[in-house]
């Protein structure tokens, strides 16, 4: 599928991205850089970021997710990419602080900035009545995000990510190893559904899905539709 292309007279979009350092979060800017209907992309850092400083058409703010977000830019399209593990947070509640309180905290801040459209990195078995954490609050978050008013909101729910997190000074994630050794000789075993997923696959399929939003409502974007829109 060919991404939306500029046209003389309409005005380029303004995007905001929130965990633009992560493995999806980077392609998620690259795909929004690449996209002539875009004419600028945000990004929130807890660090001011060299690499992205020295791309041309992307502003970086350095924010603090435990305090508000202020005196961020006008925008039409968000992008939240934010997400941890327990075992690299350290707690239950630390991870919380990340995948709930700090995507939440993003998705209002653009919602007051004037985005309509939300894009969300959530995950496979997301359900906010589940009996495991990381899904549970994952859940929560997709529920959380529905009633803050955006005409559009699109719900990414990936598999097993696949990408290089060593080179981005990231840990590799023990399921993620798994899934990526299992891939080449098996994957095509397995349905699209549960197929690990490449992190560009994910960021091109949500940006599509975004851009393609013209109904208002909330639409969840399964791994195997994902797939399909990201090839």
């Amino acid at each position: 599928m060919t991404p939306p292309r500029f046209s003389i007279g309409k005005r380029r979009r303004i995007a905001l991205v929130a965990g633009g350092t992560g493995l999806v979060g980077r392609e998620v800017i690259e795909a929004l850089l690449a996209d002539n209907s875009v004419g600028a992309v945000h990004v929130l850092v807890r660090a001011h970021n060299a690499e992205f400083a020295k791309r041309s058409g992307l502003t970086q703010h350095v924010v603090d997710y435990t305090q508000p977000l202020a005196n961020l830019p006008p925008a039409d399209d968000a992008f939240c990419c934010l997400g941890t593990t327990i075992k690299t947070a350290g707690s239950q509640a630390a991870f919380r602080a990340v995948d709930f309180d700090a995507a939440l905290a993003f998705a209002r801040a653009a919602r007051t900035c004037g985005a309509t459209r939300l894009g969300v990195v959530s995950a496979l078995g997301a359900d906010a009545s589940s009996s495991v954490f990381y899904n549970r609050v994952k859940g929560e978050l997709e529920q959380a995000v529905k009633t803050l008013g955006f005409e559009c909101v699109l719900l990414a729910r990936p598999s097993l990510l696949l990408g290089d997190r060593a080179a981005l000074g990231q840990p590799v994630r023990t399921g993620e190893r798994i899934g990526a050794a299992l891939n080449v000789p098996l994957g095509w075993l397995l349905p699209d559904s549960v197929r690990p997923i490449a992190a560009r696959t994910v960021a091109l399929g949500l940006t599509r899905a975004v851009h393609q939003c013209d109904r208002p409502g909330v639409f969840t974007v399964p791994s195997h539709e994902l797939q399909v829109l990201g090839r």
